[in-house]
């Protein structure tokens, strides 16, 4: 998976700011398939002044865990922790369905991906000094991060 430009949150200017996500959509999913499948929403945040990540907290399914969805792209994961710089990713394959119809779900194969200069060839030279900065080893890490 090539990480796109943009995608981590960082940016030289507004000219290479990538595209925004629409967060009022992706509240209003949560709320439906949370509801749709007997749970509910606990906690949503659509602003983080860190993260470059929405998420909704929820109880479906007796479990309590995070949906977490990148800001810039339709990139979305479950997590059952959101501590700052320790996300731990979850599979939760009946939701990862439902959403896949309007996003990338992304499991934790994917997420645990060791991160090599071919994910990073699309990444701008602000994100590049970040990684160096806050030094990820997995494509996860990148993708839904506490940077500031």
């Amino acid at each position: 998976m090539e990480l796109p430009n943009g995608v981590s949150g960082f940016y030289h200017s507004e000219a290479s700011k990538p595209p925004q996500i629409d967060g009022k959509q992706f509240k209003k999913l949560c709320y439906h398939f949370a509801a749709c499948n007997g749970g509910k929403v606990i906690n949503f945040n659509l602003s983080h002044s860190s993260a470059n990540f929405y998420y909704a907290q929820v109880e479906i399914f007796d479990l309590e865990f995070y949906i977490l969805l990148n800001e810039h792209y339709p990139y979305l994961a479950f997590a059952d922790a959101i501590e700052s710089g320790d996300i731990q990713f979850v599979d939760i394959p009946s939701l990862s369905e439902q959403f896949s119809l309007y996003y990338h779900v992304l499991d934790t194969k994917e997420l645990t991906v060791p991160i090599n200069d071919k994910h990073k060839s699309g990444l701008n030279s602000a994100e590049l000094q970040q990684i160096s900065y806050w030094m990820p080893d997995k494509i996860g890490q990148v993708l839904f991060n506490f940077w500031d």
